[in-house]
């Protein structure tokens, strides 16, 4: 039996001990690992609460939220997820509810091993037999992705993705922008799609990250015009988040369809979006949106809104592995992002259930997350301040934009 399973007679108490964390540098963020304990021998359940540039904001979070839980059953895990949100009194924020995101998934990881079955058993079952994923430019190396702008590098890079055996990759190839475009720009957009395309050839699944980098709906249209006749499986944050009619505005006229949501904090912020059928595929991050259950009630009005969910995920493997039980349960899911090459020691410090087999990850049968944490590894890779890509987006003028 998995070290950390411990299934127990029904009705058995179950208390939580300790709430702690784990902070492993990877390279270009941390990751943040989360394990309660309970007082249980041997069982324990691991979650993440990844969240670049606020890592410390987060291990604090936790660590103001762990007595709202202490002594409490791990296995009620909706009443503790209530506790803590309406307990902390503020409204919590992206950092908050990131805290209690990583602390979720570890009460689910417990829950299964505590019962002998895999998470997404708990979570309504299996719906499918395979989970499509997609992945970055250098396989998640976070300087392929976010510093690619050679046209020779990038034909390198995304050669060797599909040489791996994936059918679908994202770019982020939208420049630094403002509220209009430039046709330079708009030229070397349409240079690097082409590049793309005549790579990877017609049956390759391309998504482009906007990043929300343009400050206008008309800058993003102008893009979308250019990009729409490559066949991009979906154009991702074409805005900043938080403009739901700007969005819809987009939404309504691109010749592609428009994805978002990665920088929206639970079910409240997605419904006014869905409300405005603002977009077709719906991005929540399980990492930081508050957790399974609530991916799962987004999941649930997305599908009643005809709206697919293709979930974020950037961020360490726990998420991953918390991601691959959300898509094997949830109907509407439509592709995965996974971040598995992100560093060369990734399977090192963490054992997860997520086996690819070509453009998919296979059904795990682990009992609950399936995850296994090497704390000796892990902390061969402590805290480091991440590197702050933002400082790149800057305007030939000097003006601050998004990044």
């Amino acid at each position: 039996m998995p070290s950390g399973t411990l299934p127990l007679a029904t009705g058995a108490p179950i208390r939580i001990t300790s709430v702690e964390t784990t902070v492993v540098n990877a390279e270009m963020r941390n990751w943040v690992l989360v394990k309660v304990r309970t007082d249980q021998d041997g069982l324990y359940g691991w979650g993440e609460a990844s969240l670049n540039w606020k890592t410390r904001a987060v291990t604090g979070a936790i660590e103001d939220l762990t007595p709202l839980v202490l002594g409490r059953d791990p296995r009620d895990i909706e009443q503790l997820v209530r506790i803590m949100t309406k307990h902390s009194y503020y409204r919590l924020g992206i950092i908050g509810v990131t805290a209690i995101s990583g602390i979720e998934h570890a009460l689910w990881d417990i829950f299964g091993k505590s019962v002998g079955q895999p998470v997404w058993r708990l979570l309504g079952g299996r719906v499918r037999d395979a989970v499509r994923v997609y992945t970055h430019l250098g396989l998640g190396d976070m300087r392929s992705v976010y510093d690619t702008v050679d046209v020779g590098v990038l034909r390198e890079k995304a050669a060797a993705v599909v040489e791996q055996g994936y059918d679908a990759l994202k770019v982020v190839i939208v420049p630094y922008g403002h509220h209009l475009t430039v046709a330079a720009e708009r030229r070397h957009v349409d240079t690097m799609m082409a590049t793309l395309r005549d790579t990877v050839g017609p049956d390759v699944d391309v998504m482009v990250d906007f990043h929300g980098r343009t400050a206008s709906v008309a800058a993003a249209l102008q893009y979308i015009d250019v990009l729409a006749p490559y066949d991009p499986l979906f154009c991702e944050e074409p805005v900043q988040p938080g403009d739901t009619e700007a969005l819809r505005q987009v939404a309504a006229r691109a010749r592609c369809p428009i994805a978002a949501g990665e920088r929206l904090v639970g079910l409240s912020e997605f419904l006014p979006v869905f409300a405005a059928k603002a977009l077709h595929v719906a991005q929540p991050d399980l990492n930081h949106t508050g957790g399974l259950l609530e991916g799962k009630r987004i999941a649930a009005v997305a599908d009643a809104e005809l709206i697919g969910i293709a979930p974020h995920n950037p961020n360490g493997p726990i998420a991953g592995a918390a991601a691959l039980h959300f898509d094997v349960s949830t109907p509407n899911f439509l592709i995965q992002e996974e971040m598995s090459g992100a560093v060369s020691w990734y399977d090192d410090v963490v054992r997860t259930p997520m086996r690819r087999t070509g453009n998919q990850w296979a059904i795990p049968t682990e009992p609950g997350l399936g995850v296994e944490v090497d704390e000796r590894e892990a902390a061969k890779h402590p805290y480091q301040p991440e590197v702050a890509h933002s400082s790149a987006a800057v305007l030939a003028d000097g003006t601050v934009v998004d990044w």
